[in-house]
């Protein structure tokens, strides 16, 4: 095999070998990925405001926020699946709680996991497709009043104003 060649049988595994990676093999978090705003309109007509890092491909997705020892109160990071599917997360080498927030492909909430366990090997899923999956600080979709059903604006959703 010539090297050309060899180096782009590689480069054609990558994506499978950053999915493949086991979260063991992490050791510290990931430098922060770049942001964008995001916001969550309650049923009440409350807009709460965020700036979310974006994990987009499936090295960050694999990291997530794991090692962080905090998230700020308008702060979160969104995982954009591309395209509606299931979304199961779990917390392992995640030290802080979370509320995990899963938003169909129109920007509706369909369903919230409140204070999730750190470190916890348990499968947290969205119960059915969803475009995205949202990270908050634990305790930020109760003291928000954010429940199933409210909308959220950001620009993966065609929502953003």
């Amino acid at each position: 095999m010539t090297r050309r060649r060899g180096l782009l049988a590689l480069a054609s595994l990558a994506p499978v070998a950053a999915i493949a990676r086991p979260a063991a093999a992490q050791d510290g978090p990931q430098p922060k990925l770049p942001t964008e705003p995001l916001v969550i309109v309650t049923r009440d007509g409350r807009r709460h405001a965020f700036e979310v890092e974006m994990a987009l491909d499936p090295a960050q997705q694999t990291v997530g926020l794991m090692f962080r020892t905090e998230v700020g109160p308008n702060e979160g990071m969104l995982f954009d699946w591309g395209q509606p599917r299931e979304s199961s997360m779990w917390m392992r080498n995640t030290i802080a709680s979370l509320d995990m927030v899963f938003i169909t492909e129109g920007g509706t909430v369909l369903r919230i996991a409140e204070r999730t366990v750190p470190r916890s090997l348990a499968t947290i899923s969205s119960g059915g497709p969803v475009r995205a999956t949202l990270e908050l600080a634990a305790g930020t979709a109760e003291r928000l009043n954010i429940r199933v059903g409210d909308r959220v604006e950001q620009r993966i959703f065609g929502t953003a104003r």
